[in-house]
């Protein structure tokens, strides 16, 4: 029976799709300019990881924004109470409210009269129309309160958010950084990745600062009313300026602010610019004060206090301070672009130099070459010129996924690399599992049609089961992980859906015309060479003993590890500074680096445990800095302390790869990384108890929390760093072991129902024999894809690749000598259970007969 037509039309559509939006990524962007309007020129952008940059995540301080909002209510208040001719003892801010002190208690209604406007000011909810902003009480009759109800709290942040959105991306316009990626994440969050960006420190002060100006008159205390409250500022050398609280003249009216020389001292300076209304402004304060000093601020920071010497008519200034020429470039920037509305906090950087990213990208081609060579020499050895087939089906898979990522625009990151590496292991599983169907239905004395129609259709409800329990764990991983680990949740999991299409849909309609048009009678798959026998008739249960009780010994062990030495958490878990340095002296070929004097010149700079690792290339060092005390500020300022020591040995020192990840980000990366896990469990059990019995689905839980803690174990005695990438193994591993345990599952299901007087020991051993071929195969084609990565991929990988290649070795042993010996126990018990009640039942019989009784008496 031929395919129909149409459905070659289509697949043929598609496929020749998938072609045209993945080409152009071979091609450079200079060539694809020349390509013709109607074809796909969008390429799969490269990660940070890939191409070097800076990546950056600020968060709004709320408690910093709510500070501001209360002082500027505050002055508000002041002005209403003043002109309500209401007395005051105090108006104070303390615990996020404004607090006044009424001096006589007659005041009190009128007091309330003259905050009536505050108490009016609505904002918009969701789900419940308008509410107040503010909420004021009234706790005695000369005390007033007022706070930011929470949805107004809710609602700034969220202005704030947005409008920080805009004045980021209109900084970094004015660097001219080319295709940078700035996005909203959560409700008080920004994050921005710049490519080719690789000094942090000036990105850092470029985005990090709010960027307030404001132009204050020096004010003297002695002369002060009371309500009029004296704010004490400081330059950077650490003179204090007392200044009226409020500002004569903001900085939101500059038109343009660039860097400049002062034509006299030849120092930098950077020269503003104002717009009509500042300009006329500036001039009546410049004009009434003339003689009097006056203080131009930024973000709290006094940077100079002239004294006015004239009028200022012209509408334009310069702001000086012993400034270098680089920060009047970012300082002009900043003024250019515009103040943030709220102070935002760098809670997370992660730099890559360029060379180590070009480094990635040559390791990930070769690594996922090799990888790609080894699968498709060993299906060719397994299956012929079937193999060929599915290998044909591998390289449409490969193609297809970086066509969707092209339409996605999604980008590839090095553990997106391994995802497709991965992925190409597991897409054979498909063509494995169809063609030992095949080889069983021939057998049987089918011919080759009926052989080639019962062999996909049996094969069919395994591989979509089996395909559902990884994108369980896949779908987990990109709901919980974050950044790069989220590429290789996108392109595996893409890999996985496609390869319903390539390994079945297409390899289907191909071996159906090959039969068709060949007039075969018989579908014969047979290996190149056979190194295992045809049919084996091992007794696997004689040894579940022996197979339970060695994996409770290794978990037990495993458990033991996880407290002591413990597991080597890296900065994703446990916060703190990561710094990869490459030593001019490791570059030049000479001796590298001396840890020893490095070691010693970090010792000194009061920053906690600071550990030092050769990490096996030339020249390449770590250093890994323990999470310093005080909130994200701190971290990301213990970053440049450290690299000026390193400078200080080695001047021309390269610095590949910076991690700071603040105590906030951490807490949250573990919780998440630990939440993944605990629901990935779940809903695998779940599944499998949906499609099976329950015995299945407790066998395939308990087997897999022996599988998860061996792995753990092997972390710990390995010494590998436990981050976001060892959760994304960990995930991947729990997918791939129900996996492997649901296609032994299904045959054991098949079997139950064609024998239904047959022992469950005999059915389990048959069941295991039957699928033990495609069980070693997919971990062979597995094993094939990985161990190039573990070999060869570096340290950015290695928390991946290395407890890959130990997983798939314990989840495939563990489905025949743990997951079926707990059935079998399970299946014992509820016999002897069933045996019981029906003993039960007979005896209540036999007692409730009354001509029993007789009889017995």
């Amino acid at each position: 029976m031929r395919t129909s037509r149409w459905r070659v039309v289509v697949y043929s559509l598609v496929l020749l799709t998938g072609f045209l939006t993945a080409l152009p990524n071979l091609f450079t962007p200079a060539q694809l300019a020349d390509w013709p309007s109607f074809l796909p020129t969008r390429q799969v952008a490269l990660g940070l990881d890939l191409r070097g940059g800076s990546h950056l995540v600020l968060e709004i301080d709320t408690a910093a924004m709510i500070a501001e909002c209360l002082e500027i209510t505050r002055d508000d208040v002041t002005n209403a109470l003043r002109k309500a001719n209401v007395d005051t003892n105090s108006i104070q801010i303390s615990n996020d409210q404004v607090i006044i002190s009424l001096s006589d208690t007659k005041d009190h209604d009128g007091a309330l009269d003259a905050l009536e406007d505050l108490a009016n000011v609505q904002v918009e909810t969701p789900r419940h129309g308008s509410t107040a902003e503010f909420v004021i009480t009234a706790p005695s009759d000369n005390s007033i309160h007022i706070a930011l109800s929470e949805q107004g709290i809710r609602n700034r942040v969220d202005a704030s958010a947005q409008q920080s959105l805009e004045i980021i991306r209109s900084r970094i316009d004015q660097i001219g950084v080319s295709e940078p990626t700035i996005q909203r994440i959560g409700s008080d969050r920004v994050l921005v990745q710049l490519p080719g960006v690789q000094d942090p420190s000036q990105v850092r002060k470029l985005l990090g600062s709010t960027a307030k100006l404001g132009f204050y008159m020096l004010a003297d205390r002695s002369r002060t009313d009371k309500r009029d409250s004296v704010l004490t500022l400081q330059d950077k050398d650490g003179q204090s300026y007392h200044l009226h609280r409020t500002p004569a003249l903001s900085g939101d009216h500059l038109t343009d602010a660039h860097a400049g020389f002062d034509p006299q001292s030849h120092q930098p300076v950077v020269n503003f610019r104002f717009d009509t209304a500042g300009a006329a402004k500036f001039a009546d304060i410049t004009r009434a004060n003339v003689g009097k000093p006056f203080a131009i601020v930024l973000d709290n920071e006094v940077l100079s206090a002239p004294v006015i010497r004239e009028a200022i008519t012209g509408g334009s200034g310069q702001i000086s301070g012993s400034f270098t020429v680089g920060e009047t470039v970012t300082l002009s920037a900043l003024l250019r672009a515009g103040s943030l509305p709220a102070p935002m906090t760098v809670i997370e950087e992660r730099t890559v130099g360029p060379d180590l990213g070009a480094d990635a990208i040559e390791m990930g081609l070769y690594t996922g070459l090799i990888g790609l060579g080894l699968v498709t020499g060993l299906m060719f050895f397994l299956y012929g010129r079937w193999g060929m087939i599915a290998n044909l089906a591998l390289g449409l898979n490969v193609m297809l996924t970086f066509g969707a990522l092209s339409l996605m625009g999604a980008t590839l990151t090095l553990p997106g690399i391994a995802g497709i590496v991965l992925g190409i292991g597991l897409a054979v599983d498909a063509n494995v599992l169809i063609n030992e169907r095949i080889r069983e239905e021939t057998k049987r004395g089918l011919s080759a049609f009926m052989a080639l129609d019962s062999g996909f259709k049996r094969a069919y409800a395994t591989i979509v089961d089996s395909n559902i329990t990884t994108l369980i764990a896949t779908a987990l991983l990109f709901e919980f992980g974050s950044g790069p680990v989220r590429g290789f949740a996108i392109t595996m999991g893409l890999g996985i859906v496609i390869s319903m299409f390539t390994a079945v849909a297409v390899v289907r309609v191909i071996m159906t015309e090959i039969v068709w048009r060949t007039r075969m009678k018989k579908l014969v798959i047979e290996p190149l060479w056979r190194f295992m026998p045809e049919k084996t008739s091992i007794s696997f249960m004689r040894a579940r003993f022996l197979g339970i009780g060695m994996s409770l010994l290794l978990s037990a062990i495993s458990i033991g590890l996880f407290f002591k030495p413990g597991l080597d958490y890296g900065v994703d878990f446990k916060g703190g500074i990561q710094v990869e340095v490459a030593s001019s002296s490791g570059n030049d070929g000479n001796s590298p680096l001396d840890l020893g004097a490095l070691r010693q010149e970090l010792s000194t700079l009061g920053l906690g445990d600071v550990s030092l690792q050769d990490i096996g290339k030339d020249g390449h060092i770590l250093i890994r800095v323990e999470r310093q005390p005080g909130g994200e500020q701190t971290q990301t300022a213990a970053v440049e302390t450290v690299k000026k020591a390193v400078q200080s040995i080695d001047p021309a020192a390269d610095f590949e790869r910076t991690e700071v990840v603040g105590p906030k980000v951490s807490g949250e990366l573990a919780q998440s990384g630990v939440s993944a896990v605990i629901f990935a469990s779940l809903a695998m059990l779940c599944y499998i108890w949906w499609r099976f019995e329950w015995p299945f689905a407790v066998g395939a839980i308990v087997t897999l929390i022996l599988d998860v803690t061996k792995t753990i174990g092997f972390f710990a005695i390995m010494g590998l760093d436990f981050n976001l990438t060892a959760i994304a193994a960990l995930l991947t591993l729990i997918g791939y072991s129900v996996n492997d345990k649901v296609v032994v599952y299904d045959r054991m299901r098949e079997n139950l129902r064609l024998y239904r007087k047959m022992p469950m020991r005999e059915i389990i051993d048959m069941s295991i024999n039957q699928s033990l071929a495609r069980c070693l195969f997919t971990s062979l084609t597995t094993l094939f894809a990985m161990v190039p990565m573990a070999i060869w991929g570096g340290s950015a990988v290695e928390s991946f690749a290395v407890p890959m290649v130990f997983g798939v070795v314990i989840a495939t042993t563990s489905s025949i000598y743990i997951a079926a010996p707990i059935l079998l126990f399970l299946d014992t018990w509820r016999q002897k259970q069933r045996q019981k009640h029906a003993r039960l039942a007979s005896e209540t019989d036999i007692d409730d007969n009354p001509l029993i009784k007789k009889s017995s008496s």
